[in-house]
């Protein structure tokens, strides 16, 4: 048997190439849209791709199974587990697609794998038990755990509510998820090794480990959360509902382009590289992404209108799926041109398919593109007092930091659900953003001015909210 994780770094993602090395045939779980990836481990390892599986639709990214679907050979195993609203309209009746239920398996060459509903995270969620016949095992070897069991942490309940909208199922799928890691993990062995879909960095949980993979074994003695399941199962829904981070607006969109698709392009996007005459004629009806990773340097200069989105970062793809809809039309001002098939490859996993090209920092600034600043105050000497008669001072960070402690008369606006909430921002005043280190109130208070508002970066380590904190005996 062979098994390969596949991960991205910057939606903290796993994948799981899955192969039979004795007949050459290999699985895929939770791929994501750029599947030429896989193809190509599968290949250097004399493997080829002949089925394809997902955990459940997916909330942070465009799942790989549409295209891969594009090859009539290729089967396809999705969940039948969920009820109609969780149903996955994209296949239609296409042929070798097979819809799973709860102790139903299929077989991989020689290796067995068996779904195992596990609701809570989402209604439909799948796990997949792996054990490899042809090694002369009986018992599983892995669970591809997807949001269910993370390293340290489980799967987060809310985002059908905080994210897709389904009002008071927040409190129902939290008491599902308890009843799921109480009863099915409940028959395997301590040495059966957990394979999660996700790392320290996702959305999809506030607590993700960031070692790779774990057992089943470590996670009973050392995962907070599945410990509280085991234990106290009202302690676990009150525990796992407090303190989850505002997911990114997109999470909304992904969740509808999963269950009910996206176009089929056959591999990512190549945008066309732009002279500066031709960027500043498309500026205008555009969407402009700074993939720059300083942001001094952002602050110090950038094109009119331009939002920054640190390519080499999480912040990118948290950037883009907070501040942009998935049919605007986007130009790149990238500094290398190295940074293309990165850039391009971002915005292609989360559905952002209308790029019209792109532009380095040096030929934009060249060509005195780059004449907008935004205004930066680093924090030691930022003035509270001062900013308060002067303006408002708007915290971007999530929620929880905000109730754990924040600067007085500060409001909250986290800032990855900052987009829906312009309409509460006054536009007659000076808003000064923070955030814990001035990284999100970068990102934010780009955004903020390309829509119009004057916004101020506080960039830095908000020494004052720590403090606060402490002195509120808060974990901050």
């Amino acid at each position: 048997m062979f098994l390969r994780q596949i991960f991205d770094p910057y939606l903290a993602q796993y994948a799981y190439l899955v192969g039979c090395q004795r007949t050459g045939e290999a699985l895929v779980i939770d791929p994501e849209r750029d599947i030429d990836r896989y193809r190509k481990v599968a290949a250097e390892n004399g493997l080829r791709i002949t089925a394809v599986a997902e955990t459940h639709i997916h909330a942070d990214f465009v799942s790989g199974g549409r295209e891969f679907a594009s090859d009539p050979e290729v089967h396809l195993y999705l969940s039948a587990e969920g009820g109609p609203d969780w149903t996955y309209q994209w296949p239609g009746s296409r042929p070798n697609t097979h819809l799973l239920r709860h102790g139903d398996h299929f077989m991989v060459g020689n290796i067995r794998v068996e779904a195992v509903h596990t609701p809570g995270h989402t209604p439909e969620h799948l796990s997949y038990l792996i054990t490899d016949l042809g090694g002369g095992a009986n018992q599983p070897i892995a669970l591809a755990t997807g949001d269910f069991v993370f390293v340290g942490d489980v799967g987060r309940p809310d985002l059908l509510e905080s994210a897709a909208g389904q009002k008071g199922v927040m409190e129902p799928s939290a008491r599902r998820l308890r009843e799921s890691l109480h009863d099915r993990l409940a028959p395997y062995a301590d040495y059966l090794q957990i394979l999660p879909a996700h790392g320290a960095g996702s959305a999809c949980g506030k607590a993700l480990g960031a070692v790779p993979t774990t057992t089943l074994g470590y996670e009973r003695r050392f995962n907070g959360a599945l410990r509280l399941a085991q234990a106290d199962g009202e302690a676990f829904v009150k525990e796992i509902l407090s303190g989850q981070p505002e997911p990114p607006l997109y999470f909304a969109t992904m969740k509808r382009v999963n269950r009910d698709g996206i176009a089929v392009t056959g591999g990512v996007p190549k945008p066309p590289r732009l002279d500066a005459a031709e960027f500043a004629a498309r500026a205008a009806d555009a969407h402009i992404l700074d993939a720059r990773g300083d942001r001094q340097a952002f602050d110090a200069g950038h094109a009119a209108r331009a939002i920054h989105a640190p390519l080499r970062s999480p912040f990118f793809s948290t950037s883009v799926g907070s501040y942009l809809a998935e049919n605007d039309t986007i130009l790149l001002v990238l500094e290398d041109e190295n940074d293309l098939d990165l850039a391009a490859r971002q915005l292609y996993r989360m559905g952002f398919d209308h790029v019209a090209g792109w532009i380095t920092v040096a030929e934009a600034g060249a060509a005195g593109l780059l004449t907008d600043r935004l205004p930066r105050i680093d924090f030691p000497a930022f003035d509270p007092a001062a900013a308060r008669a002067e303006g408002e001072i708007i915290d971007v960070r999530t929620s929880a930091e905000f109730r754990h402690g924040h600067l007085e008369g500060a409001r909250s606006f986290p800032y990855t659900r900052l987009k829906a909430r312009l309409g509460e921002l006054p536009k007659d005043r000076r808003l000064f953003l923070h955030c814990g280190t001035g990284k999100r109130a970068s990102l934010a208070a780009s955004f903020l001015r390309s829509a119009g508002l004057d916004a101020v970066h506080i960039d830095g380590v908000c020494e004052e909210c720590e403090r606060i904190a402490q002195a509120e005996g808060a974990a901050h």
